[in-house]
């Protein structure tokens, strides 16, 4: 049964934490896995529901797993089964990354069309256009579910790739696929700094992939891959999630084990808005201004701003007085949190796809995340928000941040977790 936030705002949030490594970046390595028969290694891995749904899909097609605190490690010593079951695929857009990386381990494998967060339509056109290039036989089956994919190699992943545009689950599909043996170019490729990490750990696998960072990917596999230890990059969207928590309640907040030029583009947002920014090797600190000032965001392909960052900073402007304007070039529907945000008193309007805010004081109310992000974003507005705010939707939250309640805490929230009684029916 699902659990409820429960908030009371207006306590500036103060102190340090250190941030988790990124659960998109974790996904994707762990699916990688699947291309070796050696031990895999992954150190600091979010405990997130995502995690533990792709720990369960990939022990289905035959990979062991160990935690160790923190530290997660894969083994796959063979492929027992190349089909992914429909009842965790549709829990998990991320799961829909194993395609590739099973048809170039096994030859084959069939996975149905992935679920997710309901937040806007997110086809894989541009995963099956990469198979294909790469000469992988793509067939589509109807079944009682919904659409199928099945990706068959008669021989090594081998071609040019042209991206209509850039695509993260795309590329990271063709990444997998060639480097097994293959060889590839991809090009019109995104830089997010979730697709560098895959070519690192692809390359410390065993693989060559040059071009990482550039909107050009050149990739040589190798027949045979290896295992290792591997660290994954830190999480600039939980990074960013309390940062904006940050300056919504007007706190001071130092993170730590971060990567500052990840978020270079909300950290600029931040400090035009007048807060005190400071950087350093692995650690970001951020003072508040009491009287921040407004802006205008758009959410877009990396190095700007993030899309998963969109509802969070809407979250926070609605607690800056001015006018501020929010869309998004990725998911330009990505607005399931402004009606909840009006339920706080904030001043939204969503037209032509620009969400157009008001700041203004918030007050406490009930509201829903549909999806992680929303999620995100309705915390920081309840932390800033006068009186006590409940968030249902935990289920969403708790896919994308690990143990918020307690970090939260130990920055000076007043939160808690309400779990809903069981109600026995009378015999």
């Amino acid at each position: 049964m699902d659990r409820t936030l429960t908030i009371r705002g207006g306590q500036p949030l103060q102190g340090e934490l250190r941030v988790f490594p990124a659960k998109n970046s974790a996904l994707k390595l762990m699916a990688a896995s699947l291309l070796t028969a050696e031990p895999v290694t992954l150190t600091e891995v979010p405990r997130l529901r995502d995690i533990e749904v792709l720990l369960e899909l990939l022990g289905h097609l035959g990979t062991r797993h160990a935690w160790e605190g923190r530290t997660l490690h894969l083994h796959t010593p063979e492929i027992i089964r190349t089909d992914a079951p429909f009842e965790l695929v549709s829990k998990m857009r991320a799961s829909f990354n194993v395609l590739g990386a099973l048809a170039a381990r096994a030859g084959e494998g069939t996975v149905p069309l992935p679920g997710g967060c309901n937040f806007a339509e997110r086809p894989v056109d541009q995963h099956i256009k990469a198979l294909r290039a790469l000469g992988f036989e793509v067939t589509t089956e109807i079944t009682e579910q919904g659409v199928a994919y099945t990706a068959r190699r008669h021989k090594p992943a081998s071609g040019r790739v042209v991206y209509d545009l850039p695509t993260l689950g795309g590329t990271e599909q063709a990444l997998m696929a060639a480097a097994l043996g293959g060889e590839a170019v991809l090009v019109n490729t995104p830089q997010e700094p979730e697709i560098v990490d895959l070519c690192n750990f692809l390359t410390q696998l065993g693989a060559e992939v040059r071009g990482c960072g550039s909107s050009i990917l050149q990739v040589k596999g190798k027949p045979v891959l290896g295992g290792g230890t591997y660290s994954v990059i830190p999480d600039r969207i939980e990074a960013g999630t309390y940062l904006l928590a940050a300056a919504a309640t007007r706190g001071s907040v130092t993170l730590t084990h971060v990567e500052p030029f990840h978020m270079d583009s909300l950290l600029d947002k931040l400090a035009h808005s007048g807060h005190k920014i400071e950087t350093g090797k692995d650690w970001v600190r951020l003072e508040a201004t009491p009287h921040p000032q407004p802006f205008n965001v758009e959410a877009r392909e990396y190095p700007g701003f993030v899309t998963d960052l969109q509802p969070p900073v809407s979250a926070y402007l609605a607690t800056v007085s001015g006018t501020s304007l929010v869309s998004d070039r990725i998911y330009p529907d990505r607005f399931t949190h402004a009606s909840e945000l009006a339920r706080m008193g904030a001043e939204v309007t969503l037209k032509d796809r620009t969400l157009m805010i008001q700041g203004r004081t918030l007050t406490g109310a009930a509201v829903e995340a549909k999806d992680i992000r929303a999620g995100g974003g309705l915390i920081i507005a309840a932390l800033a928000a006068e009186g006590e705010s409940h968030i249902s939707g935990m289920r969403y939250i708790e896919r994308g941040y690990d143990d918020i309640e307690n970090r939260l805490h130990s920055l000076g929230a007043q939160i808690g977790v309400r779990v809903p009684e069981l109600s026995l029916a009378a015999d």
